[in-house]
């Protein structure tokens, strides 16, 4: 079976998210939409994709498109994916999904009424390094975990519109954080209490954060998040878990894991698909053709938006 997918937005998002998909040979053939409809064949072109679109609608509109990825910013994910369900195609949204945890429920609702689905391209729900933390944790290695640290510092520019908060939805947590509350997300049960500290309250977008949540056992997990920290060894830093009996070390960005628990072992999650793009990808390629949930749930979406609201004090 054979998806015809349009990407709606031609960025560089939608640029590496064409280059994944194109290794998936016969499953999927492409097709782009952008407002500029030179730049819809510039991708056709550069991706061989059999359209091209000089605007959104023009893509909704055509029977030969299945469905659609959306990957312009943030502000505008809300009405294409309830125009392209209107439309009757299942939707692939770009993370943060929507602008608002609450904006997951017209969606849910859309979309059981066209009887299509909705998937976000989180990522991180894919990357080696998460599978690999959670089989650790499963199999007990630390015991149960007490603490959780992430350490996601970095410097990043934002001359585009990731640093206009009309358009980006919000500053850094919103924009990258929100992929490391995801992950805090598959490091223990269900989060039940959220809180972010800011060092330069009230300065706009925000591009540091310190945002603490709890466990439903009573464990505890910080994220340091910052887009203006030194660029050093390019945002590499460490992470930990504590637990009851042992701890595991282990690179933010899953280059490696350090087990000092039952074992004493040394782990590399992998490196060829590192960001967990083409994992995600081949789940929501056998979601749409199966009908089956996929390992990214809108659920899920909509709880790390809402753990940014809480984060942000919103």
């Amino acid at each position: 079976m054979t998806l015809s997918l349009a990407l709606l937005g031609c960025g560089a998002i939608a640029n590496r998210h064409a280059n994944t998909l194109s290794r998936f040979g016969s499953r999927v053939r492409l097709a782009f939409a952008s407002r500029d409809a030179a730049k819809a064949e510039h991708y056709r072109g550069r991706h061989r994709g059999f359209a091209a679109f000089g605007d959104y609608s023009a893509a909704l509109s055509d029977p030969r498109v299945e469905a659609v990825l959306i990957t312009t910013p943030p502000v505008q994910h809300l009405a294409l994916t309830l125009e392209a369900l209107a439309a009757g195609k299942h939707v692939i949204v770009e993370k943060p999904a929507f602008l608002h945890a609450s904006d997951a429920d017209p969606v849910a609702a859309a979309a059981e009424q066209a009887g299509r689905q909705v998937l976000v391209a989180e990522n991180y729900a894919y990357k080696p390094l998460t599978r690999l933390l959670g089989r650790l944790i499963d199999a007990g290695e630390i015991g149960t975990v007490q603490l959780v640290r992430l350490s996601a510092l970095k410097h990043q520019a934002t001359p585009d519109w990731r640093g206009v908060p009309a358009i980006a939805g919000g500053g850094a947590l919103f924009e990258g954080g929100i992929h490391w509350l995801n992950l805090l997300g598959w490091l223990g049960p269900e989060i039940v209490e959220v809180r972010g500290y800011r060092p330069h309250a009230g300065v706009e977008p925000e591009r540091t954060m310190l945002v603490v949540v709890r466990y439903a056992n009573g464990a505890v997990g910080t994220l340091h998040h910052s887009w203006e920290a030194p660029a050093r060894l390019k945002g590499l830093s460490l992470s930990q878990l504590i637990g009851e009996r042992g701890t595991i070390v282990f690179e933010s960005n899953g280059l490696f894991v350090l087990l000092n628990g039952r074992r004493r072992r040394i782990f590399l999650p992998g490196f060829r698909d590192i960001k967990g793009f083409h994992a995600m990808f081949d789940d929501f390629l056998s979601a749409l053709s199966t009908g089956a949930a996929p390992r990214m749930t809108l659920g899920m979406a909509k709880r790390d938006l809402a753990m940014v609201e809480a984060a942000y004090g919103i």
